[in-house]
Protein backbone atom coordinates (compact mmCIF):
# COMPACT_ATOMS: atom_id res chain seq x y z
CA UNK A 1 0.00 0.00 0.00
CA UNK A 2 1.58 3.34 -1.26
CA UNK A 3 1.83 5.86 2.09
CA UNK A 4 3.07 9.41 1.87
CA UNK A 5 3.61 12.03 4.54
CA UNK A 6 3.58 15.13 2.44
CA UNK A 7 2.30 16.80 -0.47
CA UNK A 8 4.39 17.85 -3.48
CA UNK A 9 4.77 21.48 -4.33
CA UNK A 10 2.38 22.14 -6.51
CA UNK A 11 4.34 24.44 -9.08
CA UNK A 12 5.92 21.54 -9.83
CA UNK A 13 3.13 19.53 -10.87
CA UNK A 14 1.50 20.03 -14.58
CA UNK A 15 -0.27 22.87 -15.31
CA UNK A 16 -3.88 20.67 -15.72
CA UNK A 17 -2.82 18.93 -12.15
CA UNK A 18 -2.52 22.12 -10.08
CA UNK A 19 -6.08 22.81 -9.16
CA UNK A 20 -5.90 19.56 -6.89
CA UNK A 21 -2.69 17.96 -6.27
CA UNK A 22 -3.93 15.03 -4.75
CA UNK A 23 -5.12 13.83 -8.18
CA UNK A 24 -1.93 13.67 -9.30
CA UNK A 25 -0.26 11.40 -6.48
CA UNK A 26 -3.77 9.57 -7.00
CA UNK A 27 -4.13 8.21 -3.28
CA UNK A 28 -6.63 5.46 -2.69
CA UNK A 29 -9.06 7.37 -1.06
CA UNK A 30 -9.16 10.32 -4.22
CA UNK A 31 -11.40 8.13 -6.25
CA UNK A 32 -15.38 8.73 -6.72
CA UNK A 33 -16.46 6.37 -4.65
CA UNK A 34 -20.01 5.76 -2.86
CA UNK A 35 -20.57 7.39 0.64
CA UNK A 36 -20.14 5.35 3.54
CA UNK A 37 -20.86 4.41 5.84
CA UNK A 38 -24.58 2.91 4.91
CA UNK A 39 -27.14 1.48 7.28
CA UNK A 40 -27.96 -1.99 8.47
CA UNK A 41 -31.79 -2.92 8.67
CA UNK A 42 -34.64 -1.76 10.48
CA UNK A 43 -37.06 -4.38 12.21
CA UNK A 44 -40.86 -4.06 12.90
CA UNK A 45 -43.52 -6.13 14.13
CA UNK A 46 -47.16 -5.92 15.36
CA UNK A 47 -49.64 -8.62 17.17
CA UNK A 48 -53.10 -8.66 18.15
CA UNK A 49 -54.42 -5.56 15.33
CA UNK A 50 -57.12 -6.16 12.71
CA UNK A 51 -54.74 -3.60 10.28
CA UNK A 52 -51.77 -4.95 11.36
CA UNK A 53 -49.89 -4.95 7.67
CA UNK A 54 -51.35 -1.21 7.15
CA UNK A 55 -49.33 -0.50 10.66
CA UNK A 56 -46.26 -2.29 9.69
CA UNK A 57 -46.02 -0.51 6.81
CA UNK A 58 -46.40 3.10 8.54
CA UNK A 59 -43.67 1.78 11.08
CA UNK A 60 -41.52 0.35 8.00
CA UNK A 61 -42.18 3.79 6.42
CA UNK A 62 -40.73 5.47 9.80
CA UNK A 63 -37.73 3.04 9.43
CA UNK A 64 -36.68 3.79 6.10
CA UNK A 65 -33.32 5.39 6.72
CA UNK A 66 -31.68 2.02 7.92
CA UNK A 67 -32.08 0.77 4.57
CA UNK A 68 -33.06 1.15 1.21
CA UNK A 69 -32.27 -1.49 -0.60
CA UNK A 70 -35.51 -3.67 0.32
CA UNK A 71 -38.51 -3.93 1.72
CA UNK A 72 -41.02 -6.88 2.92
CA UNK A 73 -44.10 -7.43 5.26
CA UNK A 74 -45.63 -11.25 5.96
CA UNK A 75 -49.04 -11.20 7.47
CA UNK A 76 -50.49 -14.06 9.63
CA UNK A 77 -54.44 -14.64 10.32
CA UNK A 78 -53.01 -17.78 12.41
CA UNK A 79 -53.28 -20.07 9.55
CA UNK A 80 -51.79 -18.61 6.34
CA UNK A 81 -48.67 -16.55 5.79
CA UNK A 82 -49.25 -14.11 3.36
CA UNK A 83 -46.21 -11.93 1.88
CA UNK A 84 -45.21 -9.30 -0.29
CA UNK A 85 -41.33 -8.56 -0.78
CA UNK A 86 -39.68 -6.06 -3.20
CA UNK A 87 -36.27 -4.28 -4.12
CA UNK A 88 -36.09 -0.55 -3.19
CA UNK A 89 -38.16 1.81 -1.43
CA UNK A 90 -41.01 1.39 1.08
CA UNK A 91 -43.26 3.78 -0.76
CA UNK A 92 -42.50 2.15 -3.99
CA UNK A 93 -43.29 -1.68 -3.17
CA UNK A 94 -46.27 -0.95 -1.49
CA UNK A 95 -49.53 0.42 -2.36
CA UNK A 96 -53.01 0.19 -1.48
CA UNK A 97 -53.73 -3.31 -3.24
CA UNK A 98 -50.85 -5.33 -1.90
CA UNK A 99 -51.94 -4.34 2.06
CA UNK A 100 -55.59 -5.00 0.98
CA UNK A 101 -54.04 -8.84 0.63
CA UNK A 102 -51.90 -8.79 3.47
CA UNK A 103 -54.80 -10.31 5.61
CA UNK A 104 -53.97 -10.88 9.88
CA UNK A 105 -54.19 -9.68 12.91
CA UNK A 106 -50.38 -10.09 13.20
CA UNK A 107 -47.58 -8.94 10.80
CA UNK A 108 -43.68 -8.63 10.64
CA UNK A 109 -41.79 -6.61 8.40
CA UNK A 110 -38.17 -5.39 7.71
CA UNK A 111 -36.50 -2.50 5.47
CA UNK A 112 -32.54 -3.74 4.06
CA UNK A 113 -29.37 -2.57 3.22
CA UNK A 114 -27.11 -5.73 3.01
CA UNK A 115 -24.63 -6.30 5.31
CA UNK A 116 -24.52 -10.29 4.40
CA UNK A 117 -25.61 -11.54 0.83
CA UNK A 118 -25.61 -9.65 -2.07
CA UNK A 119 -28.64 -7.05 -2.96
CA UNK A 120 -31.21 -8.63 -4.67
CA UNK A 121 -34.98 -9.81 -4.24
CA UNK A 122 -33.75 -13.13 -3.31
CA UNK A 123 -32.35 -11.89 -0.37
CA UNK A 124 -35.19 -9.38 0.72
CA UNK A 125 -36.58 -10.31 3.80
CA UNK A 126 -38.85 -11.31 6.13
CA UNK A 127 -37.69 -14.71 5.43
CA UNK A 128 -40.37 -17.66 5.79
CA UNK A 129 -40.15 -21.27 6.23
CA UNK A 130 -42.81 -24.01 6.30
CA UNK A 131 -41.57 -26.47 8.87
CA UNK A 132 -42.43 -29.36 10.92
CA UNK A 133 -42.72 -26.56 13.84
CA UNK A 134 -45.51 -24.95 11.24
CA UNK A 135 -44.70 -21.58 9.25
CA UNK A 136 -42.10 -18.91 10.71
CA UNK A 137 -40.88 -15.94 9.17
CA UNK A 138 -38.19 -14.00 10.77
CA UNK A 139 -36.49 -10.08 10.04
CA UNK A 140 -32.75 -9.60 11.41
CA UNK A 141 -31.19 -6.46 12.24
CA UNK A 142 -27.59 -7.18 12.52
CA UNK A 143 -24.37 -8.89 11.43
CA UNK A 144 -23.86 -12.88 12.79
CA UNK A 145 -20.03 -13.37 12.80
CA UNK A 146 -19.69 -17.18 12.96
CA UNK A 147 -22.26 -16.92 9.85
CA UNK A 148 -19.87 -19.06 7.76
CA UNK A 149 -19.02 -21.65 9.76
CA UNK A 150 -22.71 -22.66 10.87
CA UNK A 151 -24.25 -22.72 7.69
CA UNK A 152 -21.21 -25.32 6.95
CA UNK A 153 -22.28 -27.55 9.33
CA UNK A 154 -26.09 -27.12 8.45
CA UNK A 155 -25.39 -27.86 4.83
CA UNK A 156 -22.89 -31.11 5.76
CA UNK A 157 -26.19 -32.42 7.78
CA UNK A 158 -28.15 -31.92 4.42
CA UNK A 159 -29.76 -28.47 4.70
CA UNK A 160 -30.55 -26.36 1.73
CA UNK A 161 -30.62 -22.83 1.59
CA UNK A 162 -32.30 -20.49 -0.77
CA UNK A 163 -30.39 -17.35 -0.32
CA UNK A 164 -27.12 -15.79 0.63
CA UNK A 165 -28.16 -14.30 3.86
CA UNK A 166 -27.03 -15.12 7.41
CA UNK A 167 -30.68 -14.48 8.80
CA UNK A 168 -31.99 -18.19 6.79
CA UNK A 169 -29.44 -19.59 9.29
CA UNK A 170 -31.70 -19.17 12.33
CA UNK A 171 -34.56 -20.31 10.60
CA UNK A 172 -32.97 -24.01 9.73
CA UNK A 173 -31.47 -23.97 13.28
CA UNK A 174 -35.11 -23.21 14.84
CA UNK A 175 -36.53 -25.82 12.77
CA UNK A 176 -34.18 -28.42 13.73
CA UNK A 177 -35.14 -31.17 16.18
CA UNK A 178 -33.57 -30.00 19.76
CA UNK A 179 -30.10 -30.47 20.13
CA UNK A 180 -30.65 -32.23 23.60
CA UNK A 181 -33.38 -34.50 22.27
CA UNK A 182 -36.41 -33.43 24.25
CA UNK A 183 -38.22 -31.13 21.64
CA UNK A 184 -41.89 -30.59 22.79
CA UNK A 185 -40.95 -32.15 25.95
CA UNK A 186 -39.02 -29.79 28.24
CA UNK A 187 -36.79 -28.77 25.22
CA UNK A 188 -36.54 -25.01 23.62
CA UNK A 189 -34.93 -25.05 20.69
CA UNK A 190 -34.98 -21.18 20.36
CA UNK A 191 -32.94 -20.43 23.51
CA UNK A 192 -30.38 -22.83 21.47
CA UNK A 193 -30.28 -21.68 18.74
CA UNK A 194 -29.91 -17.95 20.42
CA UNK A 195 -27.09 -19.53 22.67
CA UNK A 196 -25.15 -21.01 19.45
CA UNK A 197 -25.39 -18.13 17.14
CA UNK A 198 -22.60 -14.93 17.65
CA UNK A 199 -22.21 -11.03 16.74
CA UNK A 200 -25.30 -8.56 16.24
CA UNK A 201 -28.78 -10.15 15.64
CA UNK A 202 -32.13 -7.88 16.85
CA UNK A 203 -34.77 -10.32 15.55
CA UNK A 204 -38.74 -9.99 15.21
CA UNK A 205 -39.83 -13.19 14.60
CA UNK A 206 -43.52 -14.31 13.70
CA UNK A 207 -45.05 -18.02 14.29
CA UNK A 208 -48.95 -19.03 13.66
CA UNK A 209 -49.54 -17.88 17.13
CA UNK A 210 -47.05 -15.59 18.51
CA UNK A 211 -44.90 -12.42 17.71
CA UNK A 212 -41.37 -13.02 19.17
CA UNK A 213 -38.55 -10.43 19.64
CA UNK A 214 -34.62 -11.15 20.64
CA UNK A 215 -31.98 -9.40 21.13
CA UNK A 216 -28.05 -10.32 21.14
CA UNK A 217 -26.58 -11.17 24.62
CA UNK A 218 -24.60 -7.86 23.92
CA UNK A 219 -27.43 -5.59 22.82
CA UNK A 220 -25.55 -4.17 19.88
CA UNK A 221 -28.94 -3.28 17.91
CA UNK A 222 -31.60 -1.84 19.21
CA UNK A 223 -35.29 -3.36 19.21
CA UNK A 224 -37.74 -2.10 21.59
CA UNK A 225 -41.41 -2.70 23.02
CA UNK A 226 -44.74 -0.57 22.66
CA UNK A 227 -49.14 -0.89 22.23
CA UNK A 228 -50.95 0.46 19.89
CA UNK A 229 -54.38 0.21 21.80
CA UNK A 230 -54.71 -3.99 22.75
CA UNK A 231 -51.68 -4.47 20.43
CA UNK A 232 -48.45 -5.32 21.26
CA UNK A 233 -45.63 -4.06 18.80
CA UNK A 234 -41.65 -4.38 18.35
CA UNK A 235 -39.70 -1.93 16.12
CA UNK A 236 -35.94 -0.83 15.42
CA UNK A 237 -36.51 2.68 17.11
CA UNK A 238 -39.40 4.54 18.89
CA UNK A 239 -39.77 6.39 15.90
CA UNK A 240 -41.89 3.88 14.23
CA UNK A 241 -43.93 3.80 17.44
CA UNK A 242 -44.65 7.59 17.55
CA UNK A 243 -46.39 7.26 13.71
CA UNK A 244 -48.83 4.44 14.10
CA UNK A 245 -49.60 6.44 17.43
CA UNK A 246 -48.34 3.67 19.63
CA UNK A 247 -47.04 4.03 23.40
CA UNK A 248 -43.29 3.06 24.21
CA UNK A 249 -43.51 0.69 26.97
CA UNK A 250 -39.49 -0.48 27.35
CA UNK A 251 -36.58 -1.71 25.63
CA UNK A 252 -36.21 -5.39 24.72
CA UNK A 253 -33.06 -6.02 27.04
CA UNK A 254 -29.72 -7.82 26.00
CA UNK A 255 -29.38 -11.57 26.47
CA UNK A 256 -33.91 -10.82 26.38
CA UNK A 257 -36.37 -13.15 24.32
CA UNK A 258 -39.86 -11.81 24.79
CA UNK A 259 -42.79 -13.65 23.54
CA UNK A 260 -46.18 -12.32 22.87
CA UNK A 261 -49.33 -14.43 22.45
CA UNK A 262 -52.95 -14.31 23.53
CA UNK A 263 -51.77 -14.41 26.77
CA UNK A 264 -49.84 -11.39 26.85
CA UNK A 265 -46.55 -10.54 27.10
CA UNK A 266 -43.71 -13.16 28.62
CA UNK A 267 -39.78 -13.28 29.09
CA UNK A 268 -37.10 -15.07 28.98
CA UNK A 269 -33.19 -14.54 29.38
CA UNK A 270 -31.28 -16.99 27.40
CA UNK A 271 -27.62 -15.84 28.57
CA UNK A 272 -28.61 -14.87 32.33
CA UNK A 273 -24.88 -15.52 32.89
CA UNK A 274 -23.34 -12.90 30.43
CA UNK A 275 -22.94 -9.27 31.46
CA UNK A 276 -21.19 -7.33 29.07
CA UNK A 277 -23.32 -4.62 27.07
CA UNK A 278 -21.86 -3.08 23.85
CA UNK A 279 -24.47 -1.06 22.46
CA UNK A 280 -23.35 0.42 18.57
CA UNK A 281 -22.25 3.48 19.49
CA UNK A 282 -22.55 4.97 16.23
CA UNK A 283 -26.53 4.71 16.41
CA UNK A 284 -26.35 7.88 18.55
CA UNK A 285 -23.71 9.15 16.08
CA UNK A 286 -25.51 8.37 12.94
CA UNK A 287 -27.70 5.59 12.52
CA UNK A 288 -30.74 6.65 14.64
CA UNK A 289 -33.45 9.11 14.03
CA UNK A 290 -33.30 12.20 16.06
CA UNK A 291 -36.80 12.15 17.13
CA UNK A 292 -36.23 8.65 18.42
CA UNK A 293 -35.23 7.58 22.28
CA UNK A 294 -32.64 4.75 22.97
CA UNK A 295 -31.21 3.69 26.42
CA UNK A 296 -33.56 6.33 27.61
CA UNK A 297 -31.34 8.90 25.91
CA UNK A 298 -33.05 10.90 23.04
CA UNK A 299 -30.74 11.07 20.28
CA UNK A 300 -31.16 14.84 19.13
CA UNK A 301 -30.19 15.91 22.72
CA UNK A 302 -27.17 13.19 22.57
CA UNK A 303 -26.08 14.65 19.13
CA UNK A 304 -26.62 18.49 20.22
CA UNK A 305 -24.40 17.68 23.43
CA UNK A 306 -21.83 16.19 21.23
CA UNK A 307 -21.57 19.92 19.14
CA UNK A 308 -21.05 21.01 22.60
CA UNK A 309 -17.94 18.39 23.49
CA UNK A 310 -16.81 19.52 19.97
CA UNK A 311 -16.78 22.90 20.58
CA UNK A 312 -15.26 22.59 24.06
CA UNK A 313 -12.22 20.41 23.06
CA UNK A 314 -11.57 22.98 19.70
CA UNK A 315 -13.13 26.24 20.58
CA UNK A 316 -12.11 27.92 16.60
CA UNK A 317 -12.47 30.88 15.66
CA UNK A 318 -14.86 31.46 13.13
CA UNK A 319 -17.92 33.67 12.00
CA UNK A 320 -20.69 31.03 10.51
CA UNK A 321 -21.02 27.61 11.62
CA UNK A 322 -22.80 25.21 9.10
CA UNK A 323 -23.97 21.77 8.73
CA UNK A 324 -24.23 19.16 6.52
CA UNK A 325 -27.42 18.15 6.57
CA UNK A 326 -29.09 16.03 7.74
CA UNK A 327 -26.99 14.35 9.95
CA UNK A 328 -24.78 17.00 11.06
CA UNK A 329 -27.49 19.43 11.74
CA UNK A 330 -27.59 18.46 15.41
CA UNK A 331 -23.93 18.44 16.26
CA UNK A 332 -23.56 21.34 14.15
CA UNK A 333 -25.99 23.59 16.52
CA UNK A 334 -24.89 22.36 19.54
CA UNK A 335 -21.27 23.89 18.67
CA UNK A 336 -23.07 27.20 17.57
CA UNK A 337 -24.72 27.19 20.87
CA UNK A 338 -21.57 26.46 23.24
CA UNK A 339 -19.47 28.50 21.06
CA UNK A 340 -21.70 31.75 20.31
CA UNK A 341 -20.90 31.41 16.90
CA UNK A 342 -23.87 32.07 13.88
CA UNK A 343 -25.53 29.14 13.08
CA UNK A 344 -26.68 29.19 9.58
CA UNK A 345 -27.87 26.25 7.25
CA UNK A 346 -25.56 26.92 3.80
CA UNK A 347 -26.14 23.61 2.52
CA UNK A 348 -29.94 23.15 1.01
CA UNK A 349 -30.59 19.45 0.91
CA UNK A 350 -32.77 17.94 -2.01
CA UNK A 351 -34.94 15.45 -0.33
CA UNK A 352 -36.24 14.38 -3.66
CA UNK A 353 -33.61 12.54 -5.61
CA UNK A 354 -34.63 9.40 -7.37
CA UNK A 355 -32.67 5.99 -7.25
CA UNK A 356 -32.66 5.79 -10.73
CA UNK A 357 -31.33 9.11 -11.38
CA UNK A 358 -29.12 9.92 -14.43
CA UNK A 359 -26.12 11.10 -14.18
CA UNK A 360 -23.85 13.08 -16.77
CA UNK A 361 -20.27 11.90 -14.29
CA UNK A 362 -18.45 14.03 -17.17
CA UNK A 363 -20.84 16.82 -18.03
CA UNK A 364 -21.05 18.39 -14.26
CA UNK A 365 -18.37 18.40 -11.73
CA UNK A 366 -19.00 17.15 -8.12
CA UNK A 367 -22.30 15.71 -9.91
CA UNK A 368 -23.49 13.43 -7.46
CA UNK A 369 -22.47 16.02 -4.38
CA UNK A 370 -24.31 19.16 -5.93
CA UNK A 371 -27.52 17.49 -6.63
CA UNK A 372 -27.94 16.26 -2.96
CA UNK A 373 -26.76 19.35 -1.52
CA UNK A 374 -26.87 23.29 -2.67
CA UNK A 375 -24.42 25.68 -0.88
CA UNK A 376 -25.94 29.19 -0.42
CA UNK A 377 -22.73 31.49 -1.73
CA UNK A 378 -24.22 34.96 0.25
CA UNK A 379 -24.08 32.84 3.45
CA UNK A 380 -20.19 32.11 3.36
CA UNK A 381 -18.59 34.84 1.29
CA UNK A 382 -15.98 36.62 2.71
CA UNK A 383 -16.54 34.16 6.00
CA UNK A 384 -14.42 31.76 8.29
CA UNK A 385 -16.46 28.82 8.21
CA UNK A 386 -16.97 26.12 10.62
CA UNK A 387 -18.60 22.80 8.79
CA UNK A 388 -20.11 20.05 10.79
CA UNK A 389 -20.29 16.47 9.89
CA UNK A 390 -21.45 13.76 12.04
CA UNK A 391 -18.39 11.70 10.55
CA UNK A 392 -15.88 11.19 7.48
CA UNK A 393 -15.23 7.94 6.45
CA UNK A 394 -13.51 7.86 2.95
CA UNK A 395 -13.36 11.53 2.63
CA UNK A 396 -14.35 12.25 -0.70
CA UNK A 397 -17.78 13.55 -0.10
CA UNK A 398 -15.98 16.02 2.40
CA UNK A 399 -13.65 17.04 0.04
CA UNK A 400 -15.98 18.41 -2.17
CA UNK A 401 -18.40 20.20 0.21
CA UNK A 402 -14.86 21.62 1.16
CA UNK A 403 -14.54 23.22 -2.52
CA UNK A 404 -18.12 24.50 -2.67
CA UNK A 405 -17.42 26.76 0.35
CA UNK A 406 -14.15 27.78 -1.34
CA UNK A 407 -15.36 28.23 -4.66
CA UNK A 408 -18.30 30.26 -3.37
CA UNK A 409 -15.80 32.86 -1.79
CA UNK A 410 -15.05 31.66 2.42
CA UNK A 411 -12.21 33.11 3.64
CA UNK A 412 -11.34 29.90 5.72
CA UNK A 413 -12.59 26.52 5.85
CA UNK A 414 -12.46 24.45 9.35
CA UNK A 415 -13.73 20.82 8.99
CA UNK A 416 -15.29 19.20 12.39
CA UNK A 417 -16.69 16.29 12.63
CA UNK A 418 -18.63 14.87 15.98
CA UNK A 419 -17.58 11.60 16.60
CA UNK A 420 -13.84 9.73 16.34
CA UNK A 421 -11.29 9.04 13.30
CA UNK A 422 -12.95 5.28 11.73
CA UNK A 423 -9.68 3.80 12.61
CA UNK A 424 -10.92 0.03 12.04
CA UNK A 425 -13.60 -2.20 10.21
CA UNK A 426 -17.26 -3.04 11.90
CA UNK A 427 -18.16 -6.68 11.60
CA UNK A 428 -21.34 -6.26 13.47
CA UNK A 429 -23.36 -4.71 10.40
CA UNK A 430 -22.16 -1.48 9.44
CA UNK A 431 -20.72 -1.34 5.71
CA UNK A 432 -17.52 -0.38 6.30
CA UNK A 433 -15.81 -3.57 7.07
CA UNK A 434 -12.64 -2.92 4.71
CA UNK A 435 -9.54 -1.37 6.80
CA UNK A 436 -7.94 -0.22 3.63
CA UNK A 437 -10.97 1.84 2.75
CA UNK A 438 -11.22 3.39 5.97
CA UNK A 439 -9.21 7.14 4.91
CA UNK A 440 -7.87 7.89 8.92
CA UNK A 441 -6.34 4.14 9.20
CA UNK A 442 -3.86 4.70 6.09
CA UNK A 443 -2.99 8.31 6.22
CA UNK A 444 -1.88 10.75 8.84
CA UNK A 445 -4.29 13.31 9.95
CA UNK A 446 -2.62 16.35 8.51
CA UNK A 447 -2.55 14.38 5.24
CA UNK A 448 -6.28 14.12 5.41
CA UNK A 449 -6.93 17.92 6.00
CA UNK A 450 -4.55 18.45 3.15
CA UNK A 451 -6.09 16.10 1.13
CA UNK A 452 -9.92 17.72 2.23
CA UNK A 453 -8.29 21.22 1.33
CA UNK A 454 -9.03 22.72 4.99
CA UNK A 455 -7.69 25.11 7.15
CA UNK A 456 -7.98 23.00 10.01
CA UNK A 457 -9.18 19.29 10.55
CA UNK A 458 -10.93 18.04 14.46
CA UNK A 459 -12.30 14.94 15.66
CA UNK A 460 -14.20 14.46 18.58
CA UNK A 461 -12.30 12.63 21.08
CA UNK A 462 -14.06 9.30 21.95
CA UNK A 463 -13.90 10.69 26.07
CA UNK A 464 -16.03 13.29 24.51
CA UNK A 465 -18.33 10.91 22.45
CA UNK A 466 -19.48 9.04 25.35
CA UNK A 467 -19.57 12.06 27.73
CA UNK A 468 -22.03 13.40 25.34
CA UNK A 469 -24.57 10.26 25.98
CA UNK A 470 -24.49 10.21 29.78
CA UNK A 471 -23.76 6.37 29.81
CA UNK A 472 -20.91 4.69 30.87
CA UNK A 473 -17.75 3.48 28.01
CA UNK A 474 -18.12 -0.10 29.25
CA UNK A 475 -21.94 -0.25 27.54
CA UNK A 476 -21.03 0.72 24.64
CA UNK A 477 -19.53 -0.99 21.08
CA UNK A 478 -16.41 1.61 20.34
CA UNK A 479 -14.26 -1.15 17.82
CA UNK A 480 -13.97 0.68 14.98
CA UNK A 481 -12.54 3.75 17.14
CA UNK A 482 -10.55 1.62 19.80
CA UNK A 483 -10.01 -1.84 18.07
CA UNK A 484 -11.70 -3.45 21.07
CA UNK A 485 -14.13 -5.97 19.66
CA UNK A 486 -16.96 -7.86 22.17
CA UNK A 487 -17.24 -10.53 20.09
CA UNK A 488 -14.29 -12.41 18.12
CA UNK A 489 -14.67 -13.10 14.46
CA UNK A 490 -12.58 -14.13 11.44
CA UNK A 491 -10.82 -10.94 9.68
CA UNK A 492 -11.10 -13.04 6.27
CA UNK A 493 -14.63 -12.98 6.03
CA UNK A 494 -16.88 -10.37 4.12
CA UNK A 495 -20.79 -9.71 3.52
CA UNK A 496 -20.06 -11.49 -0.04
CA UNK A 497 -18.18 -14.73 1.91
CA UNK A 498 -21.34 -16.96 1.58
CA UNK A 499 -21.66 -16.10 -2.23
CA UNK A 500 -18.00 -16.89 -2.53
CA UNK A 501 -18.33 -20.09 -0.85
CA UNK A 502 -20.21 -21.60 -3.41
CA UNK A 503 -17.32 -21.70 -5.86
CA UNK A 504 -15.23 -24.28 -3.32
CA UNK A 505 -18.04 -26.58 -3.75
CA UNK A 506 -17.96 -30.06 -5.87
CA UNK A 507 -20.60 -30.27 -8.45
CA UNK A 508 -22.60 -33.41 -8.40
CA UNK A 509 -20.52 -34.39 -11.87
CA UNK A 510 -17.44 -34.24 -10.29
CA UNK A 511 -18.33 -36.35 -7.03
CA UNK A 512 -19.52 -38.98 -9.69
CA UNK A 513 -16.18 -38.65 -11.52
CA UNK A 514 -14.27 -39.20 -8.68
CA UNK A 515 -16.38 -41.95 -7.41
CA UNK A 516 -16.03 -43.57 -10.78
CA UNK A 517 -12.05 -43.12 -10.79
CA UNK A 518 -11.85 -44.42 -7.45
CA UNK A 519 -13.79 -47.88 -8.22
CA UNK A 520 -11.66 -48.19 -11.29
CA UNK A 521 -8.62 -48.09 -9.06
CA UNK A 522 -9.77 -50.67 -7.33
Amino acid sequence: MRRFTSFPRTENFPAWTRINPVRYCRPRFAKPVQKYPKHYCGVFGIFGHPNAAELSYYGLYALQHRGQESAGIVASDGKTFRTHRGMGLVSQIFNGDVLHNLVGSTAVGHTRYSTTGSSNLRNAQPLTVDCAKGQIAIAHNGNLTNAAELREQLESKGSIFQTTVDSEIILHMMAQPSLNGLNGHGGNNLVETMRRIEGAFSLVIMTEHELIGVRDPHGFRPLSIGKVDDAWVLASETCAFDLINAKFVRDVEPGEIVVIDKDGLRSVKYMPEHQRRAFCIFEYVYFARPDSTINGRNVYKTRVEMGRELAREFPVEGDVVIPVPDSGNCAALGYSLESGIPFEMAFVRNHYIGRSFLQPSQLIRDFNVRVKLNLIPDLVKGQRVIIVDDSIVRGTTCKSRVNNLKEAGAKEVHVLVSCPAHMNPCVYGIDFPDRTKLMAANYSHDDIRKYLNADSLHYLSQEGMVKATGLPKNSFCMACYDGEYPVKYNPNTDKEIIERRRFRTESFGDSLAREQAQIRLL
